[in-house]
């Protein structure tokens, strides 16, 4: 709680300041990786549209599609044209994680100061450009997270969970990074400083994880003189697609979950695997303390901490969940008993399948 308040302290600082010498709007390259997303691809486009920011190009990375989503580019190119569109095709991928090699010919050939992620299965706010970029006011910064919510796609427990599992994950990040410990971020909302990517040497440099986001940030943080930063406000709420089915979210959760326990920054492995043994250590001992009184503290602890988290969570982010009530109740119960499962599966070494690949953790 403590961390999150800090970094919503300096979220707020941030936007109030300007550095000395800094251009008014430095060149913003957003970059987009994409592979058979030409459905769930439409609404991305409509919001990048909307976006109003003099120094701006778009670069889209087509990782071997078999969908023709390249194609809706061209009616997208006419919707901006006074905006650079550059579009790579990608004849094979050896990265050991595909999304990461992707990322990095996108940066290849990008030009701008400043390097914009999201995915194409998210919808961005208008002003997200200038209200992200400002957040890279300080010279100090190299990389500023921001927070993903999941779209309500229905009222049942599963799509509602998707929602708040999202922004409980958030407010981690938010809170880690807060108390100087960043280890993560979601890679479909995060703006990177081209300086400090240079410093850390490249993303290719970058050591492979099950989540490629997380490992950067741990680079930056660990590996150069930049600052990573959590923003805050409504002005950069991105919105997903939920997942259809318990398979699917499983796998991506279970992702999230491995590329922190694995993570190849010790300290990421450190912070995560503490809290992940916490809840799961307290869940655990819900049978035993039938017969053991006092230990009735360790579960206790965990969910008298998950209810001080869904207030923060519901305080912080309400604008971009959906209106459930006393519905939340349920979700703070199921919560820390999913991340246990989580953690068992990923101690157990069982690996996440997504989006056809195996993500193997790192040795």
């Amino acid at each position: 709680m403590i961390g999150l308040i800090l970094e919503w302290r300096r979220d707020r600082n941030a936007l109030s300041k300007s550095q000395p010498g800094e251009p008014r709007f430095p060149r913003v390259s957003v970059v987009i990786p994409f592979r058979n997303e030409k459905e769930r691809m439409r609404p991305l486009l409509e919001s990048l549209a909307a976006q109003e920011y003099p120094e701006l190009e778009f670069i889209f990375i087509d990782d071997r599609s078999s969908d023709g989503g390249g194609d809706l580019l061209r009616d997208f190119e006419k919707k901006v044209p006074a905006i650079p569109v550059t579009l790579i095709r990608l004849e094979e991928n050896p990265g050991i994680n595909r999304k990461q090699y992707a990322l990095a010919r996108g940066i290849e050939a990008a030009d701008g100061e400043l390097f914009l992620f999201t995915d194409a299965d998210c919808t961005v706010p208008p002003g997200w450009v200038s209200a992200m970029a400002a957040r890279m006011r300080n010279h100090g910064t190299g990389i500023t997270i921001g927070p993903v919510f999941k779209k309500a796609q229905g009222r049942g427990f599963f799509q509602l969970y998707q929602c708040f599992d999202h922004a409980v994950r958030y407010m981690y990040l938010a809170a880690s990074t807060g108390l100087g410990a960043a280890g993560g971020g979601f890679g479909n909302n995060l703006i990177l400083r081209r300086e400090a990517l240079e410093a850390v040497g490249g993303y290719d440099a970058v050591p492979p994880s099950p989540t490629e986001d997380a490992s950067l940030i741990a680079q930056i943080r660990a590996r150069s003189r930049y600052k990573v930063r959590a923003a805050c406000g409504s002005d950069v709420h991105v919105m997903t697609q939920g997942e259809r089915t318990w398979r699917n979210f499983v796998s991506q959760t279970l992702r999230w979950n491995n590329g922190g326990l694995f993570s190849p920054d010790f300290s990421t492995r450190l912070n995560f695997g503490y809290l992940m043994a916490a809840i799961s250590l307290g869940i655990l001992c819900i049978v035993p303390a039938l017969f053991v009184p006092w230990v009735w503290l360790l579960p206790a602890g965990v969910y008298i901490s998950m209810t001080m988290n869904t207030i923060a969570v519901l305080a912080l982010f309400r604008v971009s969940l959906p209106r459930a009530g006393l519905a939340y109740i349920f979700q703070l119960i199921f919560t820390p008993m999913y991340f246990t499962f989580l953690t068992i599966l990923g101690v157990f070494g069982v690996k996440a399948r997504w989006k056809g690949a195996d993500l193997s953790c790192p040795d």
